[in-house]
């Protein structure tokens, strides 16, 4: 048995690119609707397109992942404006500076995990965060600095966002499509770790406790880091009082302040009854 893809007679599409590019130059060959679809960037950026570009947003870092032998992923979400410790000083306010201690559990945890993670040769529990600064960075940092690979899924943005320096640059990724992005935040997920953050860590924090809270997705060890800065944010007992959620339902997270107290939890996890 072998993992090769099966030869066969065809020419590949790489072979035709090529033969294209020596055809005679001529009003004919220079038309745009000559090129081939597939190496025409112009039809694939069209209104009529967008199915398949979701698809293939989908599809090509899944290929990769796949590629590298990547089985599970720790998630981490958090906020891009929280400084390093040894950088505090730049925050934009005090609270942001006092929240840089959140900035080293990230890199901690990283650490401690991936150290676990080199254990299966890089392809179980791989850090993944979304690629950029922030609580984003200390989590590629400390898998970068134990010595383990980690992904980043970077997004394009109006403002710049360039990966971090410690992404695994072969598994770093950057996405049009916020959807496919959260998809394959949790397609692998082993943990699910969230960090002070904005809108965004809100975002992508809401979006998996749903899928969680709906069925749609299993349950996995989900974390809190902070649990003053989270209730004072979001007041979970007076949405089970009202109703709109069940009481239950705030069980489905835990809080944590240390990157070890979510290792031991990590550890712990038994699978609950659906």
């Amino acid at each position: 048995m072998t993992d090769e893809p099966r030869a066969h007679p065809f020419r590949d599409s790489v072979q035709d690119v090529a033969a294209a590019h020596r055809i005679p130059d001529t009003p004919q060959t220079r038309a745009p609707a000559y090129r081939l679809a597939f190496a025409d960037p112009d039809f694939l950026m069209r209104e009529e397109l967008r199915p398949v570009r979701l698809q293939l947003e989908l599809l090509k870092p899944q290929m990769v992942l796949d590629e590298r032998g990547i089985k599970s992923t720790i998630v981490l979400f958090g906020g891009a404006r929280i400084p390093a410790p040894e950088r505090k000083e730049t925050a934009k306010t005090e609270t942001l500076a006092a929240l840089s201690r959140y900035y080293g559990e990230a890199h901690r945890f990283a650490f401690l995990m991936t150290e676990r993670s080199m254990a299966s040769y890089g392809r179980e529990h791989v850090i993944c965060t979304g690629g950029g600064p922030g609580v984003m960075e200390a989590g590629n940092r400390g898998a970068s600095e134990a010595g383990g690979q980690s992904i980043g899924l970077n997004i394009v943005l109006p403002h710049e966002q360039a990966p971090n320096p410690y992404v695994t640059p072969d598994l770093s990724f950057n996405f049009h499509y916020f959807a496919i992005r959260k998809m394959h935040f949790l397609m692998r997920a082993a943990a699910i770790c969230v960090f002070p953050g904005g809108f965004g860590t809100l975002d992508e924090m809401f979006e998996s406790l749903t899928l969680i809270q709906t069925g749609r997705m299993k349950r996995v060890p989900f974390l809190l880091f902070g649990r003053a800065f989270w209730e004072g944010v979001i007041n979970w007992q007076a949405l089970a009082d009202a109703g709109t959620i069940n009481p239950e339902d705030i069980e489905l997270f835990t809080y944590v302040e240390t990157a070890e107290e979510a290792v031991a939890v990590i550890d712990a996890w038994v699978t609950p009854c659906a």
